[in-house]
Order: C-alpha cells, then sequence, then structure tokens
C-alpha cells in the first residue's frame, strides 16, 4: 500500500521525486533480510526444543521408540548384538545415540560391537568425563547437526573424494591460462585497431578446440560440485565448531588435530571450495557466458576443482571419522550427564568381571533390581538355576550390557566394576528360520559353535549362555552343556549359564570351587507370582511351571 501511494505521488501529482521509490524497496530489503534471520532462529529454537524433549524423555524413562533405534547396524550373525539387544526399539543405542550424522552413528555402533583396546577405552573415559558437564557444547554440535542428517549425503560425499584423480596432461592448467590470456590480448588488439578481427577469431576458435578436448573431464567434474559444496558446507558448521573448542582430554586434542592439519583448518579449506563454487554459478550467468567462454571459465574451473579436490580428498574422510568420534564421545558424555549415578569401571587386564549392586542399563532406575556378581579367579563358572521369568536372562544381559559400556569407554550401571578385557559370546535369543531352513536348536548350536570359536582369540571370553541346549532332551542338554562349558573353561574362558532344568546344575557341583551354583526365587501371592529377582546361593528348590499355568487358567 505504501508503495501505490508513493507511485501515485511521483508518476500521478508529481508531488515527489523518483528517488522515493528506493524507500519501498529499500524496507522490503529490510523485511526480507530480518525474516530470513527471524525464521532461521525459528528453526533452530524448534530443533532445541525437539532436542530437549528427547532428553527429557530419557531421564523420564520414556525415551524406548521415540529415537534412533539403529536398524541400520542390526547384524544377525554379531556374536552378541542381537542377544542384548544392543539395536532395535529399546536397545542400548536408541538410548545412548544423540548423534546427528550417519558417522557419528556408525562410529557408536562400531564402538558397542567392537570392544575397544584398554589404552583407547581409558582415552575414551577421559573424553566423555570432560564433555559431560559442558553441556552448551554438547548442545550447539548437536543442533547444528541436526540439519546435516537430513540434508548431507555423507557416503556420496566420501566416494567423490575417493573416486581416482581426472588426470590432465602436465601442463595443462598452464596452457588453459595462456590460451586465455592469448584470446583476451588478441580481442585486446583487435578492438584498439591494431590486427583485424581474424586475429581474434583464429585465438578464440583455438581455445575452444583445446576446451572441447576436456568438455567430458570438465562435465563430469562439475556435474557434481553444487551438491558436494553443499554437503560440504553443512559440515563445516560443525567442523568450525570443533576448531574453536577448547579441548584438553588427549582423545579430543587428537580429534581437532584431525581437522586442524597441515597448518590449515578444514573450515578454511572448505572455504576455497565454496569460492570455486561461486564462480560456477557466476559463469552459468547468461549475460557472464559470453565473457566466460573466452575466459575457458568452465575448464579453468574444472581444473582447479579436481586439483582440490586431489589435494583435500584424503582430508574428507578424515573429517568426517574425527566428527563421528566427537558424536560418538558426545552420545556417551549425554548419557553420564543425564545419568549422575553412573559409575566409571575399573578396566584392568585380568579375565575378571566383579560388580557390586550390577543392574541392567535398559531398565527404568525406579524398578531397576541390583544383584553383586563376580566371576573370574577361582569361580570361573556361575550356574544360574530359576523359575521362569524370576530374572536369570535380565542378568545375563545386565552382565553383558555393562560389559558392552565398559569396553566403549562409557560409564556402567553399578556401585563398583572391575573388568578385564573380555570378548563376548552370547546366546540368549536363537530362533528357527523357515527360509534358511533351520530349526531353534540347529540355530542355538551355530551360535555356541561361534561362541566356541571366540574362546580361541586372544581376548579371553565372557559366555552367557541362556537356557543353554534346551532344544533337545534333558539326557542329550545335561551332557552337551557339561561338554561345552568344560571346552570353555579350558580355553580360559569364563561365564554364565541359565537353566530351570535342575539337571544342569549337577554341572556346578562336578567342576568343583572352579564353578559356583546361584538362584532366584518366587513365591505365590494372592495367586498371583511375586519376584524379588536377587540372585541367592545355591540351587533353586521349587518350580513355578503349574502355578503360572493356573494364573493364567490353562490348569483348574
Amino acid at each position: 500500500m505504501a508503495a501505490a501511494v508513493i507511485a501515485y505521488l511521483i508518476f500521478g501529482s508529481v508531488v515527489l521525486g523518483a528517488y522515493w521509490l528506493f524507500v519501498p524497496a529499500a524496507l522490503f530489503i529490510v523485511l526480507m533480510i530480518t525474516h530470513l534471520r527471524i525464521d532461521k532462529r525459528r528453526q533452530f529454537a524448534q530443533r532445541a526444543v525437539r532436542y530437549y524433549e528427547q532428553g527429557v524423555k530419557r531421564l523420564n524413562d520414556e525415551w524406548p521408540g521415540s529415537g534412533n533405534s539403529g536398524d541400520a547396524f542390526i547384524d544377525a550373525s554379531h556374536p552378541y548384538a542381537s542377544d542384548l539387544d544392543l539395536f532395535g526399539k529399546g536397545g542400548l543405542f536408541e538410548l545412548l545415540s544423540t548423534a546427528r550424522t550417519y558417522e557419528g552413528e556408525a562410529t557408536l555402533a562400531r564402538w558397542l560391537k567392537e570392544p575397544a583396546k584398554r589404552t583407547e577405552a581409558l582415552d575414551r573415559q577421559g573424553a566423555i568425563r570432560e564433555l559431560a558437564p559442558n553441556v552448551d557444547q554438547r548442545e550447539t554440535l548437536m543442533l547444528l547437526g541436526e540439519e546435516i542428517r537430513s540434508e548431507v549425503q555423507a557416503q556420496a560425499l566420501a566416494s567423490w573424494a575417493k573416486e581416482p584423480a581426472i588426470d590432465y596432461f602436465s601442463g595443462a592448467r598452464v596452457l588453459a591460462f595462456a590460451f586465455c590470456v592469448t584470446t583476451l590480448v588478441a580481442f585486446g588488439g583487435y578492438w584498439a585497431g591494431l590486427w583485424t578481427s581474424t586475429v581474434f577469431l583464429t585465438a578464440f576458435v583455438i581455445s575452444q578446440i583445446f576446451a572441447g578436448a576436456f568438455y567430458a573431464k570438465t562435465r563430469h567434474i562439475l556435474s557434481s560440485l553444487q551438491a558436494r559444496a553443499h554437503d560440504l558446507t553443512l559440515l563445516s558448521s560443525l567442523l568450525e565448531q570443533l576448531e574453536k573448542a577448547e579441548l584438553k582430554a588427549p582423545k579430543l586434542a587428537a580429534i581437532q588435530a584431525a581437522v586442524k592439519r597441515d597448518g590449515k583448518p578444514a573450515s578454511a579449506r572448505i572455504a576455497q571450495f565454496q569460492r570455486l563454487l561461486t564462480l560456477q554459478e557466476n559463469g552459468s550467468n547468461q549475460y557472464v557466458i559470453p565473457i566466460a567462454l573466452v575466459l575457458l571459465w568452465h575448464t579453468q574451473l574444472a581444473m582447479a576443482v579436481e586439483a582440490w579436490r586431489r589435494e583435500n580428498g584424503p582430508h574428507i574422510a578424515r573429517w568426517l571419522a574425527a566428527l563421528g568420534e566427537f558424536e560418538a564421545l558426545s552420545s556417551l558424555a549425554c548419557y553420564s550427564y543425564e545419568r549422575a549415578e553412573l559409575i566409571y569401571p575399573d578396566l584392568i587386564e585380568d579375565a575378571l568381571f566383579d560388580a557390586t549392586e550390577l543392574g541392567h542399563p535398559l531398565l527404568p532406575s525406579k524398578s531397576c533390581v541390583t544383584n553383586d556378581v563376580a566371576i573370574g579367579g577361582e569361580v570361573k563358572l556361575l550356574v544360574i538355576s530359576g523359575s521362569n521369568m524370576s530374572g536369570k536372562s535380565t542378568l545375563l544381559r545386565a552382565i553383558g550390557l555393562n560389559t558392552v559400556l565398559a569396553w566403549a569407554g562409557a560409564p556402567v550401571r553399578a556401585t563398583t566394576l572391575k573388568v578385564g578385557p573380555l570378548a563376548l559370546g552370547a546366546s540368549l535369543r536363537t530362533v528357527d528360520s523357515l527360509q534358511e531352513g533351520r530349526s531353534r536348536f540347529y540355530a542355538e548350536i551355530t551360535r555356541l559353535r561361534q561362541v566356541a570359536d571366540l574362546a580361541k582369540g586372544t581376548r579371553p571370553l565372557l559366555f552367557l549362555l541362556d537356557e543353554v541346549l534346551s532344544g533337545t532332551n534333558s539326557h542329550d542338554r545335561r551332557i552337551g552343556a557339561q561338554s561345552i562349558v568344560e571346552g570353555l573353561l579350558k580355553r580360559g574362558a569364563i561365564g554364565l549359564i541359565t537353566t530351570h532344568d535342575l539337571a544342569l546344575a549337577e554341572i556346578g557341583k562336578q567342576l568343583g570351587v572352579s564353578a559356583l551354583n546361584v538362584h532366584f526365587e518366587d513365591h505365590l501371592e494372592h495367586g498371583e507370582m511375586r519376584f524379588d529377582y536377587k540372585m541367592r546361593p545355591g540351587v533353586v528348590e521349587r518350580s513355578n511351571a503349574l502355578e503360572l499355568m493356573r494364573a493364567v487358567g490353562l490348569l483348574d
């Protein structure tokens, strides 16, 4: 409306001068810039709200199903990932991960699936301790990464960086520049009347023939420039924050050094690439195209892009890896900060798992029952008997998950924990497969074979076997289970087996002091089964199977 009034006063009544038209134009530009800034802040605030809402859900134990379940990292052949619920809805990965890039998620998943060496795990502990209280820094990085998760094609970027170099003959860039200068000089001489247009046209045609010889390479190089520049621009914001952060822990300092290598930080290198993108966009302007032809704009630009990629391509993989490690550490630091009751385990060299008040990390704090567990040293095997639903499998998963956390460098749910560099092997959730033609029993013995093979490795094995060989008869189960356990113990393994078949409890007695029988109890109260989930010494003396069947109305 204001613009219409000013236009009338200028053209209708000639009250105002034409320069008054610049007023609404200037106001429009100011409003547009202000709107963009406000909209950007609004989007940032919305991301912050989502970030903190997710944090509140974790604190209230309402997080299952609300985060990234890590389904992309599920591996049915892994020796413990499926058995311990590392991935999937309500799994450990969903609880831990606040990563916003694929590299961060993949790094965290790898740490959970592959126990680190002691020095590496201790370095991670130091980094997590430093990052945990630094809430503002972690928040900034997480919010910057929200846009990156949805828009950056990290795998395509990494593939582009690793593509074989597109070779030009030696001196091609110098020759391209020489042709450009020659054509400009020829045109200047023609403009000044020093020679005819023939000289200029000859120089121009020769330069275009030269450019045409590289047309396919030029097109290939520039075709991906905009997408890769977009990816790098978004990553640059994260890299710049990482470059500026004051980090002291050796692990964090090493990550920071990876994005500052050779005296030039990653953000400065990316800024060079962004300038090349600007040149491409300018060269595509319809008014610039005639000049671009004379200057061999796109040919020289493609050569510059390829030179940048050849120099910085190896750095890109390092930048992505550094960001992945930092995000994985930030995820574990967030876990540590939100659960102040957690402790950092004592990582030792011996084959030992010794914990007091050990709890399952995925259970709500208010309903998590803890137990003291000691395996290693004199006692190398715990045989756990007990009725269904009494807590046997939960204890195995508590031991396994806390071992995973310990060797990822993370804090654990216990009052104290001493744990050695253990390789994990678990058989808690074996199922049949119609597609693969496998029975449940065959699937279980295949997993047991995998666990036995782990005992031959360099790390001592911690085995967790739930209802071992339950797919066969009691006679074969007892003989087979004893043979398997004895073979594992001979190779220096330690572990636990659970059973509700009391015949298997004899294994603990026959192995003497190297094995110990423990059990979980239950009792019937007002027609309902009650469990206290506390581990006790000795063999369980009663079963609840009939009571459970009566409780659900199956038996009279």
